[in-house]
């Protein structure tokens, strides 16, 4: 147990480069590998079933988003958490936390399912589908919400995983739901012949033997944080922390699920259903950037939340610094391929040529703020890292309802009427303009943040002469 205690330790004592490295590459892994994960099924359906089952794909994500946000909600409040009570020691309350992590995403997994499957047809006809598609997204989300609460348990377990010290069993918990997913898809699409309802099986299935492994890891004895009898009662101060860190990512997938939902409407009354899955191709690529960054920010968040509650700032402030440096890398990558070869990349999930027109003008235009917002999404994570919640739900909340809601309301129809392009330029041209000036709130915000830090350190420095 010492041992483990100290390997928590090393976050406030070893070199934050070696620690961001340590913690970073396998949240990116991970992360990239849950983005191929989404991708997969995209691309297998694509080619199997065809180009308006992508579209019916496309249909969910808004759902999908919902779900995710209840999941946020427990899964990114409780690593942060975590992090921060291992920091300063309290590890009984960080065990508290696993328990109540374990009986909340129980309870959320499934009550949401439960709710949504009851609804299904009417949520995906205000979500924009049309006779031609609701047929594939409702064969889609009947399996996934039945497997709902599955789902919400291994992405918490995992947040636990990666806050405690095992970022590496993180990794493979995520790795290994790859690879079973990308085995059974083909499986269950082609082989069985079970069309788009086959690769909502193969990704529960996938899930449910990633949750086995990581409740064989939480029930050792040895791992500093592990079941045990007394956990599970849910604390009235653990469950409001937990929530109150994790309501800015609620807040942020909240968001975006209306904003899928006006995105979907827009493309549907200016271009038709095609349009949308060329939004569905167009936001998996892009996913796959902003998962990698999101993997960037996870290897942070323990190293962030520790040393802010050590109260070491020299440590908070250099990592967020080389976080930002990689964000902006792997955005600015994205940008290189949106903008030079995007037919290569929109090629991956389908062959038919009027899809493939429609994705790569959508890709090129959606892609060209992409070098900014690996600072935006850093900027938000560092304040979620260290407790500041109302600072990170402000600008989570800020790309999506202060800019890019009103843009989805207002240019496509400016488009429409005022210029030689279709409303659906206005849609597409609304996502990089909100990225342009939520980059520019995080900048003055982040700015604003650190002067108080340096000035705390200044006096921290005075204090030690």
């Amino acid at each position: 147990m010492s041992a483990i205690k100290g390997a928590a330790a090393e976050l406030g004592t070893e070199r934050i480069r070696k620690l961001l490295v340590q913690y970073a590459v396998p949240a990116i892994i991970a992360m990239t590998a849950s983005s191929l994960y989404n991708m997969v099924d995209s691309i297998f359906i694509g080619h199997g079933v065809g180009p308006l089952a992508i579209s019916g794909l496309a249909l969910t994500f808004p759902l999908m988003n919902l779900a995710a946000a209840f999941g946020s909600l427990v899964g990114v409040g409780a690593a942060t958490l975590i992090s921060m009570r291992l920091g300063q020691r309290d590890f009984e309350t960080a065990q508290r936390v696993l328990g109540n992590v374990v009986v909340l995403n129980l309870i959320i997994g499934v009550a949401f399912g439960a709710a949504a499957l009851l609804l299904l047809d009417p949520i995906l006809y205000f979500f924009g589908a049309s006779e031609a598609t609701i047929g594939y997204a409702r064969e889609y989300m009947t399996i996934i919400l039945a497997g709902n609460v599955i789902t919400h348990m291994y992405l918490g377990l995992n947040a636990v995983l990666r806050a405690s010290g095992h970022p590496r069993k993180s990794m493979y918990a995520t790795i290994n739901t790859v690879i079973i997913n990308t085995i059974l898809d083909p499986l269950f699409i082609f082989g069985f012949g079970w069309g788009i309802r086959g690769a909502a099986i193969a990704t529960v299935l996938a899930q449910v033997i990633s949750l086995v492994w990581q409740f064989r890891i939480l029930s050792n004895r040895e791992e500093l944080l592990h079941f045990r009898r007394g956990i599970y009662q849910l604390r009235k101060k653990i469950v409001r922390d937990m929530l109150a860190i994790g309501m800015s990512p609620f807040l942020m997938n909240l968001a975006a699920c209306f904003i899928v939902i006006l995105i979907n409407k827009g493309l549907k009354t200016y271009g038709g259903d095609l349009m949308i899955g060329a939004y569905g191709i167009v936001n998996r690529l892009a996913f796959f950037f902003v998962m990698i960054v999101l993997g960037i920010n996870q290897g942070m968040q323990p190293i962030a939340g520790y040393n802010f509650g050590a109260r070491q700032y020299d440590r908070v402030l250099r990592v967020l610094k080389l976080t930002i440096i990689g964000a902006t890398v792997i955005t600015s990558t994205g940008f290189l391929i949106g903008e030079i070869v995007p037919r290569l990349a929109v090629g991956l999930f389908t062959t038919d040529e009027e899809l493939i027109r429609l994705s790569v003008e959508g890709m090129r235009i959606v892609f060209i703020f992409f070098p900014i917002i690996g600072f935006q999404m850093v900027a938000t994570n560092f304040f979620m890292s260290i407790g500041m919640a109302s600072k990170a739900i402000f600008l989570s909340l800020s790309r999506q309802l202060l800019f890019l809601m009103p843009g989805l309301l207002f240019l496509p129809r400016f488009f429409d009427l005022h210029a030689q392009w279709s409303g659906s330029w206005g849609v597409w041209c609304a996502m990089p303009l909100s990225d342009l000036l939520a980059s520019l709130v995080a900048f003055f915000m982040l700015t604003y943040q650190l002067r108080k830090f340096r000035a705390i350190r200044a006096e921290q420095s005075a204090n030690d002469r």
